[in-house]
């Protein structure tokens, strides 16, 4: 597979032969949707919780006599047929939503992502990135000169000039090769790797 070397206009300048086992893949639609799903689960923190009927603060006291009433029989106020009761089945704040995922189908679905990003357009390589100093403007106007508004850029090596520069941009992430995940490939509209991250996600995965 043949990947597009861009300049500093954003203008094709060569290509790069890279491994058809990661940007060659065909695209796998369940794999990219497991891989997806697992990594958003795994994410997610146990930190919600609800109240059983036991923890509701109200009165225990019976809220009127068994029979005579004509109304239905109830027994406390934390029931949780009532407005106010307690959960039936209340979420607990130590709730796992981990999901176990194969090393190998992680792959394949990250393999499946960058070849449908090449195929597409949206993956670009260049020799190098970087900027002069820590200043947000100087690297929005690399990335304009290149027509480029929203990216990811995967770097070998980040700096602390271009570190300081991305981090006030909504729009720009930048990563090294094992930061690389499913989600914020598929998020961002442009893809931007280094000829070094090639080469180091070409060792990782390929």
């Amino acid at each position: 597979m043949d990947l597009t070397v861009i300049d500093d206009k954003g203008q094709p300048a060569s290509t790069l032969a890279a491994a058809d086992e990661l940007f060659g893949r065909e695209y796998n639609e369940a794999i990219v949707h497991q891989v997806v799903t697992a990594y958003m689960a795994n994410a997610r923190l146990g930190t919600r919780a609800q109240k059983g009927r036991s923890e509701i603060n109200k009165s225990k006291k019976k809220p009127w006599k068994q029979k005579g009433t004509g109304r239905a029989r109830a027994g406390k106020a934390s029931s949780p047929l009532w407005r106010g009761g307690g959960k039936i089945f209340p979420n607990s704040p130590d709730e796992n939503f981990t999901q176990k995922l194969n090393r190998k189908v992680y792959r394949a679905g990250l393999a499946s992502i960058l070849s449908q990003l090449a195929r597409e357009g949206r993956l670009s390589v260049v020799e190098s990135f970087e900027v002069d100093a820590p200043k947000t403007k100087l690297l929005a106007d690399k990335l304009k000169g290149m027509g480029v508004t929203e990216a990811l850029v995967i770097t070998d090596t980040i700096d602390d000039n271009l570190y300081l520069s991305s981090r006030n941009l909504p729009t720009v992430l930048v990563i090294e090769p094992h930061h690389a995940d499913p989600v914020s490939l598929m998020r961002f509209e442009k893809t931007i790797m280094t000829k070094a991250a090639v080469a180091k996600m070409q060792e990782m995965f390929a």
